[in-house]
């Protein structure tokens, strides 16, 4: 009898996940994902400023595929009977090898307030609910210095210039980037009249802005909450082994350590290099990690040994409004190169990338740079 693989999630690792499986594998698989639609999340921001992106009905994506959907959301996992229990029907859904791909969402608990008083752009619902606070908001404070808060302060002062936007980080402004790509961050919020406040530490999200860890009061009618992300806790409850963020510890074919018939893919697992270095959560990650696990499931499952992992990082691409963009060339460990892209060929670039991940989820065995 076929073996039936269960993928829960359908984001970008999780879809690509379920139809590289029904393609390289015998086995009959399950798609599992709380709503009908595929999300573009690293659009998001561009939804909050106003824009409009395409609907992708999941059912579209997976016809002809082979890949049976569901659209439910998943309430428990059962380890030991190899079970799911959907939230909407109370039914469980067996599984023989189940491929995690929950992904993250903001974190809204860390810092008192941010729940009752925040936006975020983690999910479409999120994005549309900023979208209609911004109709009647003149201050925007942007907490989170990293790519998706730089990346969500410049759409919304592009689009909205009469708009006053604040952005606030806890270090220093591009941490991560070369000394050009920082100064082309710089002149870029200079030219868009945004606002940087560098090593300022959020202690409390109010109804009228932010309280700072020094005292300092951050006047705002709109807080929008990029400051880390949090993972569901699904694997955690379920006995998984997980690590402090309660993402699945994984071996180097995104296999759980203590449930290896458990493939974790995604924000929601903790992979590393053959180095030991950590894999930052993106899609320049997701995609091709998603590539080798399932192709090290397939492995598996045909008696065969799979291969090792090879991966390596080649840039960082920063949309900075529709005109303009950053592309960081890095080495293979992500550390930044003194070479950067940017203004509107960078823009162009980085469109691309973001179309061609759509193109790959239509087709994901087109490679990638793993």
């Amino acid at each position: 009898m076929a073996q039936q693989i269960v993928v829960v999630g359908a984001g970008y690792t999780g879809l690509a996940a379920a139809k590289l499986a029904a393609r390289w594998t015998g086995a009959r698989v399950t798609l599992i994902n709380a709503g009908d639609r595929f999300v573009e999340r690293v659009r998001l921001h561009q939804l909050a400023a106003g824009q409009h992106l395409r609907d992708l009905p999941l059912a579209d994506l997976v016809e002809g595929t082979g890949v049976e959907l569901i659209v439910d959301r998943v309430a428990d996992i059962d380890a030991s009977a190899r079970t799911l229990r959907l939230a909407g029907t109370s039914r469980d859904v067996g599984y023989d090898r189940l491929i995690y791909a929950v992904g993250s969402a903001a974190d809204t608990t860390s810092v008192p307030g941010v729940a009752e008083h925040a936006f975020s752009v983690a999910t479409s619902d999120d994005a549309l609910s900023l979208k209609q606070r911004l109709a009647d908001s003149e201050v925007v404070a942007v907490v989170g210095g990293g790519l998706t808060g730089i990346e969500a302060a410049a759409e919304l002062a592009e689009t909205h210039p009469a708009l006053k936007v604040r952005l606030l980080t806890r270090g220093d402004l591009g941490a991560g980037l070369s000394e050009l790509g920082k100064d082309h961050l710089r002149c870029t919020f200079a030219r868009l009249g945004v606002e940087i406040r560098e090593n300022a530490s959020a202690s409390e999200v109010r109804a009228d802005g932010l309280l700072l860890a020094d005292g300092a009061h951050v006047a705002a009618d709109t807080v929008v909450w990029t400051a880390g992300f949090r993972v569901p806790d699904l694997a955690e409850r379920a006995g998984f082994a997980v690590d402090d963020s309660g993402r699945v510890i994984v071996d180097g074919e995104f296999r759980s350590i203590s449930h290896p018939e458990v493939t974790a893919i995604g924000d929601a697992a903790a992979g590393r290099t053959r180095t030991g270095q950590e894999l930052r959560m993106a899609c320049a990650t997701g995609l091709p990690s998603t590539q080798h696990a399932v192709r090290a499931l397939a492995a598996r499952l045909a008696g065969r040994e799979p291969r090792r992992l090879r991966f390596r990082y080649l840039n960082q691409c920063i949309s900075l409004g529709r005109k303009d963009a950053l592309v960081q060339f890095t080495h293979a460990d992500d550390t930044p190169k003194e070479s950067v892209l940017t203004g509107r060929k960078a823009a162009l670039y980085k469109e691309m990338i973001v179309r061609g991940t759509i193109v790959f989820e239509r087709h994901p065995t087109i490679p990638t740079s793993l």
